[in-house]
């Protein structure tokens, strides 16, 4: 497939280092609003339940990663006068599936009093005092974050004041306090796909939510990761795709969930949208694989990417690491030849499904050596890509789609149905 730079998705920069995002932020026209570019830094960082990240200073806020400033309470009506709020203390989203009335809600911290927002609006009976919602944790706070279950013990808030750790358990409602003396005083905090960022000034240090643990060199410059300013950051401008013009060259969801679509030189992470989706160089996860995808799939805890002829399996963990031996040919892992255009197993399967041209081949995985076991014409050509899931097969197409129910109807079917077009929901594009 052509490796097309127009599939870059987002206004993101490809040369990322550790997890941080390299997003752009156009120039300050207004000179009467602040500038995120001048090294002040921020009162406090959130992202909404619908992925998008707030940063606040003062009366005002930044909608995304990108953008001018604007009042608070163009966004959340009630930050104003009313209410004697100038600027909050720390602000976090509740990460709480066990009581879905709070999950996903906004909680804004300024003194001693909380604020509850869901869908930018106030709830009633807020403010509170922040002990009635939170009790343990102290009054005017520094920093605030959500810290989900598997990556805290439990669903957790971290509550920053100087340099102790309020650890707040959401369902017992009880606190453990830790000193990290090794990390900077956090004037923000921010969890961003799966990772924890304190922000201090025009700085940001990366730590483990439980030890505090800092790897790596910190602090760096968050105007080189967190917005566009002049003579910072690293990589280029790239805009979202509308819906019509999207083209993958590959998709597949792992065993532990996480959905990826592979584009020319750049892959996104779907299961993320409450973190927002965002592009990233497929070196950076695959760093043998440097000139894009045919084909990928996830089977038995290993990620297979095919290009050209050649087969790479890396093993699934924190991090994707190539097995020994690797690359294969084709013909060596899986005995077929040809230009793989897409493949995909479904989940609890042991069969990989290779669509090459207009033919679909089915391979045993389980079986040593591996060889076709069934091949079938198919009634179309050219496919992108192809995911099983449990609401069947979609096979990719250009900017659209065509759903099945199972690899048997796919198999079967001798008359193309009717295409779908593919949604912001489904690759993040602009419709």
């Amino acid at each position: 497939m052509e490796l097309l730079t127009k599939t870059l998705f987002l206004c993101l920069a490809l040369a990322l280092t550790n997890g941080a995002p390299a997003h752009h932020d156009a120039a300050v026209d207004d000179a009467s609003l602040p500038d995120r570019c001048d090294g002040i830094g921020f009162d406090a960082i959130t992202p909404d339940e619908k992925g998008t990240t707030f940063f606040f200073r003062g009366s005002h806020l930044w909608e995304g990663f990108h953008g001018p400033a604007q009042l608070s309470n163009e966004s959340f009506q009630q930050l104003d006068d009313i209410h004697n709020i100038g600027h909050v203390d720390a602000a976090f989203r509740m990460h709480n599936i066990e009581q879905l009335d709070h999950h996903d809600h906004i909680y804004f911290f300024l003194d001693d009093k909380v604020f509850s927002y869901h869908d930018q609006a106030l709830e009633e009976g807020y403010p509170k005092e922040i002990q009635q919602d939170f009790p343990g944790v102290p009054s005017h706070l520094d920093a605030a974050v959500e810290c989900p279950k598997g990556e805290c013990m439990t669903d957790s808030t971290l509550f920053f004041k100087g340099q102790v750790v309020h650890v707040y358990d959401i369902a017992t409602k009880t606190v453990k306090t830790k000193t990290w003396s090794h990390l900077p005083v956090c004037t923000s905090a921010l969890r961003w796909l799966e990772h924890y960022y304190c922000f201090h000034g025009n700085n940001f240090t990366k730590f483990h939510p439980v030890s505090g643990e800092v790897s790596g060199v910190y602090p760096k410059d968050a105007r080189s990761y967190f917005m566009k300013c002049p003579n910072y950051g690293h990589g280029g401008d790239y805009k979202v795709l509308k819906c019509s013009d999207v083209k993958i060259d590959a998709i597949t969801t792992d065993d532990a969930g996480k959905s990826y679509f592979f584009a020319g030189p750049i892959y996104m992470r779907l299961d993320t949208w409450r973190d927002g989706l965002h592009a990233f160089p497929i070196t950076k996860s695959w760093k043998e694989v440097t000139n894009g995808v045919d084909a990928v799939f996830s089977y038995a805890d290993k990620m297979y990417l095919i290009k050209d002829d050649q087969v790479y399996i890396y093993k699934a963990a924190a991090h994707y690491t190539l097995i020994e031996g690797y690359p294969r040919t084709l013909k060596e892992e899986l005995g077929i030849e040809g230009h793989v255009d897409a493949a995909f197993v479904c989940p609890e399967d042991h069969t990989v499904h290779i669509i090459v041209g207009r033919t679909i081949r089915a391979i045993d995985l389980s079986a040593t050596p591996r060889a076709v076991t069934q091949e079938r014409p198919l009634p179309f050509s050219d496919i992108d890509a192809a995911l099983c899931s449990a609401e069947g097969i979609n096979v990719f197409k250009g900017a659209t789609y065509y759903n099945y129910e199972s690899p048997m109807t796919l198999a079967m079917s001798r008359i193309a149905p009717e295409p779908l077009n593919v949604t912001r929901a489904m690759m993040g594009c602009e419709e």
